[in-house]
């Protein structure tokens, strides 16, 4: 339904058309979110994927540093290799790909205080802030595009980093911050409402 919608938005503004209410589309692309843990083995197509992770690498980034990567699996015989450290992941073995999202903690380039200056390797403090913004944006992409995913955490977990890591190839400096299925599904997850106003404190806490 959401990928119709989106399909539909963007006709109807190339017609100019003012009948779609984009606040409505986006707000219920965000709401409809949902983790899908069950999915039906097919295929996502490229031009899907390159879609999504552009959708992803669309998220703000600490001083523009962009520290993400990602590694897409189709192949499920890797997959036995990426879930060694938390077996709970089977379940997700008939997802049509599994995106790897990963983060590189260094940052070669210029320094703040030398900006003309020649590259050097920083530690990467804003990483982590980085990388959960791409994740949600990944997440609402796939959702657009009527497909299910499941946020499941690499980072911090050595013993799911470590088979990962070893699995890809990761350098030294890269983390795996999280495994992503996503597929094709049922449509019989439903989305979680968790508006709570208990949770918002206006002028101070």
């Amino acid at each position: 339904m959401m990928a119709a919608a989106a399909m539909l938005f963007g006709a109807c503004c190339e017609k100019q058309c003012d009948t779609i209410n984009p606040t409505g589309v986006v707000m219920d692309n965000i709401l409809s979110r949902k983790s899908v843990r069950s999915y039906n083995g097919e295929a996502i197509p490229d031009s899907v994927m390159e879609n999504i992770l552009r959708a992803a690498m669309a998220a703000p980034s600490g001083r523009d540093w962009r520290p993400w990567s990602f590694v897409v699996l189709t192949d499920k015989s890797q997959y036995d290799s990426i879930f060694e450290g938390n077996h709970n992941m089977q379940k997700f073995k008939e997802s049509g790909a599994i995106v790897v999202i990963c983060a590189d903690t260094i940052h070669m380039g210029p320094t703040r205080d030398n900006p003309d200056g020649p590259d050097v390797a920083q530690v990467n403090q804003l990483w982590r802030d980085d990388m959960g913004a791409v994740t949600e944006n990944l997440l609402l992409a796939v959702e657009a595009y009527g497909l299910g995913a499941c946020w499941t955490a690499c980072y911090p977990y050595a013993e799911t980093m470590a088979p990962v890591k070893r699995c890809l190839g990761l350098p030294a400096s890269v983390v795996p911050y999280a495994v992503v299925p996503i597929g094709y599904h049922d449509g019989t997850t439903q989305p979680k409402d968790k508006w709570d106003p208990s949770r918002v404190h206006n002028g101070r806490w």
